[in-house]
C-alpha cells in the first residue's frame, strides 16, 4: 500500500511538472510572438515667425566720437525699419561691443617691430522678430539702401520658425501611430494571425528639414531654420502581441 501511494505521488509530480513546463514553454513562445513595426508621420508647413539680425560698426580714434557716430547710425536704422512697417517693439538693439584696433609694423624677418593704436571699433547688433514673415524677408533683401545711406551694415540670413510646433508634433505622433498600427495589422492578417495587445511603444527622433531638399537627417534630430517652407517627420515604433 505504501509502495502504491508513493507511486501515485510520483506520477502526480511528473504530471504536474510536465504541465508547468508546457505552460511555461507556451508562455515563452507567446511572449516571442510579437510584431514590431515603424510608422511615419509627415507634415509640410510654412513658418509663421521670422528672426532677422544684422550688425553695424563705427570706427574712430576717440571713443566718445565713435559712440556718437554709432548712435546716429542706430537712429538711421530704427527710422528705416519703422518706415518699412516694422513695429518699434519688434526691433531690439544689443549692447555695444568695443574693440581696440592696432596697426602693426614688421621687419624683414617677419618679426613685429611696432604696434600703433589706430582707434576704437564699436559694433552693435539689431534683431527683428516678427510674424510678418514676408515683409521682414523682403526688407532683409533691401539692406543696400542702408549701406547707401552711409551705414556700415552687415545682414545675416533670416531664420524661420513655427510657433505651433507643439500642436503639430502631437498631430504627427497620432498619424505615425495610426500608420504603424495599420502596418502591424496587415502583417498579422497576411500571416493568418490576429493583432493582440500593444506591448511596447517608442517614439523616434523629430526632424525638420527644408521642403523638397536633399538635406540629410540626423540621429540627434534636424531642425532647419534657414528655409521658410519646411517638412517635419517623426517615427513611432510599436510592438504588438500576435494571437
Amino acid at each position: 500500500m505504501k509502495y502504491l501511494a508513493n507511486t501515485i505521488v510520483a506520477a502526480l509530480a511528473i504530471i504536474i511538472a510536465a504541465y508547468l513546463f508546457s505552460n511555461a514553454f507556451q508562455n515563452r513562445n507567446r511572449s516571442a510572438d510579437t510584431i514590431s513595426v515603424t510608422g511615419l508621420g509627415k507634415q509640410d508647413f510654412i513658418s509663421d515667425l521670422i528672426v532677422w539680425s544684422g550688425s553695424f560698426t563705427k570706427k574712430n580714434p576717440v571713443l566718445r566720437d565713435a559712440y556718437a557716430s554709432l548712435d546716429q547710425d542706430r537712429e538711421v536704422i530704427r527710422k528705416y525699419l519703422t518706415s518699412k512697417g516694422i513695429k518699434a517693439e519688434e526691433i531690439v538693439f544689443s549692447a555695444v561691443s568695443i574693440n581696440k584696433e592696432f596697426q602693426y609694423q614688421y621687419d624683414s624677418n617677419g618679426n613685429m617691430r611696432q604696434q600703433t593704436f589706430s582707434g576704437f571699433a564699436l559694433t552693435q547688433n539689431v534683431t527683428i522678430e516678427s510674424k510678418e514673415v514676408d515683409k521682414v524677408e523682403s526688407i532683409s533683401r533691401e539692406v543696400s539702401q542702408l549701406i547707401n545711406s552711409g551705414v556700415e551694415f552687415y545682414s545675416n540670413p533670416p531664420e524661420y520658425y513655427y510657433t505651433k510646433l507643439a500642436e503639430l508634433k502631437i498631430k504627427m505622433i497620432a498619424e505615425a501611430t495610426k500608420d504603424a498600427h495599420a502596418r502591424a495589422k496587415s502583417i498579422a492578417e497576411n500571416a493568418g494571425s490576429s493583432l493582440g495587445d500593444l506591448k511596447k511603444s517608442d517614439m523616434g527622433v523629430f526632424q525638420i528639414i527644408a521642403q523638397n531638399s536633399s538635406e540629410e537627417y540626423s540621429w540627434g534630430g534636424s531642425f532647419n531654420t534657414s528655409a521658410k517652407k519646411k517638412t517635419a517627420n517623426i517615427t513611432v515604433k510599436l510592438a504588438y502581441q500576435v494571437d
